[in-house]
């Protein structure tokens, strides 16, 4: 499990919840529940750091604090 934040909403435009992660940019995932959304965020997480690796680009290390207030 990666330790990352997350940001998750609900899009009325997708019909879904949207989890973002704001240190991995680009890094998005949805779901039809706050868990679906969340599973799918891992995911995402994975494959993101999958593929800057594979490429030679940074993974930054999670911040393990809120990164933003509302």
């Amino acid at each position: 499990m990666y330790k990352y934040e997350v940001i998750l909403y609900w899009s009325d435009d997708d019909r879904a919840f949207v989890a973002e992660v704001p240190q991995l940019p680009g890094c998005v995932a949805h779901g039809d529940t706050q868990e679906a959304a969340l599973m799918h965020a891992q995911e995402a997480m994975e494959l993101w750091i999958e593929t800057a690796r594979e490429f030679g680009d940074p993974v930054p290390e999670p911040k393990g604090e809120r990164l933003m207030l509302a």
